[in-house]
């Protein structure tokens, strides 16, 4: 019983949990890079170390 009432309540919920908070991070990416881009810079850039410790030596 616990394990029927598991996968029909508890799992779908789970399931959307998990997508919205992929999405936040898909949506969190692409506006980083579409930001990046906008600045006049590559928009992978990004993603490298390089950029990640210049923004948080700014923010100290």
């Amino acid at each position: 019983m616990y394990q029927s009432n598991f996968n029909e309540h508890v799992k779908p919920v789970l399931k959307k949990i998990l997508l919205v908070i992929v999405l936040i991070i898909l949506a969190l990416l692409v506006g980083e890079m579409i930001g990046f881009a906008m600045g006049g810079q590559n928009p992978f850039g990004v993603f490298l170390p390089s950029t990640w410790s210049h923004i948080i030596n700014f923010l100290q």
